[in-house]
This record gives structure tokens, C-alpha cells and sequence, in this order.
């Protein structure tokens, strides 16, 4: 793998150029550049998924390199702003946390958020779109993790593969992880025929390519074993 090309907002690792995928990594970092600050308020959720989804970022550089993919990931916090949502949604700028308020984000000024847009929500996604338009993959793989207590209950599921539109390519990612001995389900814990894709479905969309997300329960997601093992299903069936 080449040295990977870092942008304020992203960083662009290359594998190779004729993989049949693409990655993108919504939630990969919870760096929080300057002059922004996390307020002391908001140092809870630092090293936690409301910051950055952990585990995501490796599993996206370590699939690249056996694929020889290129992937896309964003250099920021998704509390400095949610690349994973659409610019019109409220949870753009999440405002609550576990049922306490998130200070970065209360009573945003309009000059705040329109740094945030232009300097780093953009750009990320300025960059997905010229990977996608040079790439002569099929499929568009977002990479993700999510928490395995979520409002005080425990998670039991391993993977879910969110999906919109592809339904043959998400059941067979199912089947897949699931010979392979996974716990997983389609559309869980979010769905795909719920939105909640958008930067895997609006990217590949762009070029006709087939969208679908993957999201590694993150206790499972941070080991290295366990990475190897998804890694061993998503080559196989995406390659």
C-alpha cells in the first residue's frame, strides 16, 4: 500500500487501482480540529461511538490493503459534524447524548456551521465523489461500527449489513457471514431502507454502483482476530 494522502478532512489510502470495491469510512476519527475544542462538558463521549465508530477505521485500511481497494476516510469527529447524514437533517449536528446535551453543538451559529460544512463535511465528500468517479469498482462498501450497550441494553449481534436498493447483493453478504459461523442480520441495528446510508447510497448512486454498509459490533470491531475473520468474508464475496 502506498502512502495514504492526507487532506484536512480526509485521508485517501490507496491498495491498488482495479478492485471491484471502493471503501468509505464515515466515522473513522474523533479528532477534533482547531479552533474547535471539546468543551469540558463534552469530554465524556471522548474515546465513545457518539465520537467516532471504533475499530472502523482499521478494518477499513486493513480491507483496502487485502483487496487492494481504495478507501476514503474522514479525518473528523461526527459531532464536529455527521458525514453519514444529509445536510438538511437534524442530526447533522447531534444536540443530545445519552440524555444530556452536547455543548459543541448547542445554539450553533450560522458562520460555525457553515466552517464546519465547507472546511470538512464537504471536502470528505468532495473526495469520495472523485474516487468514485475514476474507480472501476461495482460496489460502494461504508465501513462501520456501533456499540454493544446502546440505552442500557446489551447487543448480541456480530455484523449488520445495511442495504436501500440492493437486496440480492445484502442477503448474500448475510448468507455469507452466517456460514461463516457470524451472528448477523440483515438491516440491524440500522436500517438502509431507512436513510440511514446516505453516504453509501448517494456516493454510488452518482455512478451506478451498488451501495451497501457494513457495521461490526465495536468491542469486536477493535480486535485485530476478529477484524481478520470479516475481512476473510468480505474479500471472498466482494472480490
Amino acid at each position: 500500500m502506498s502512502a495514504p494522502e492526507i487532506d484536512e478532512a480526509f485521508e485517501i489510502v490507496r491498495a491498488g487501482n482495479d478492485a471491484r470495491v471502493i471503501l468509505t469510512c464515515e466515522h473513522a476519527s474523533e479528532r477534533m480540529p482547531e479552533p474547535w475544542r471539546w468543551p469540558d462538558a463534552d469530554l465524556r463521549l471522548v474515546g465513545t461511538h457518539w465520537a467516532f465508530d471504533l475499530g472502523a477505521a482499521d478494518l477499513t485500511r486493513e480491507l483496502a490493503d487485502r483487496t487492494s481497494a481504495v478507501g476514503v476516510l474522514a479525518r473528523f469527529s461526527r459531532l464536529l459534524v455527521d458525514p453519514n447524514r444529509a445536510e438538511h437533517e437534524p442530526s447533522l449536528f447531534r444536540d443530545v447524548a445519552e440524555g444530556l446535551p452536547v455543548i459543541l453543538n448547542r445554539a450553533i451559529a450560522e458562520e460555525d456551521r457553515r466552517a464546519r460544512l465547507t472546511t470538512y463535511y464537504r471536502p470528505f465528500h468532495a473526495a469520495i465523489d472523485r474516487e468514485v468517479a475514476r474507480t472501476r469498482a461495482e460496489t460502494l462498501l461504508s465501513v462501520h461500527s456501533f456499540t454493544n450497550l446502546y440505552e442500557g441494553k446489551q447487543r448480541t449481534l456480530e455484523i449488520g449489513i445495511l442495504f436501500d436498493r440492493e437486496d440480492a447483493l445484502g442477503e448474500k453478504l448475510v448468507t455469507a457471514f452466517e456460514d461463516a459461523g457470524f451472528r448477523v442480520a440483515p438491516n440491524e441495528p440500522y436500517s438502509g431502507k431507512e436513510g440511514l446510508i446516505h453516504s453509501a447510497s448517494t456516493h454510488a448512486a452518482a455512478k451506478g454502483l451498488a451501495a451497501v454498509e457494513i457495521e461490526v459490533r465495536q468491542d469486536l470491531a477493535v480486535q485485530s482476530a476478529f477484524r481478520s475473520r470479516v475481512i476473510d468474508v468480505l474479500a471472498r464475496e466482494l472480490t
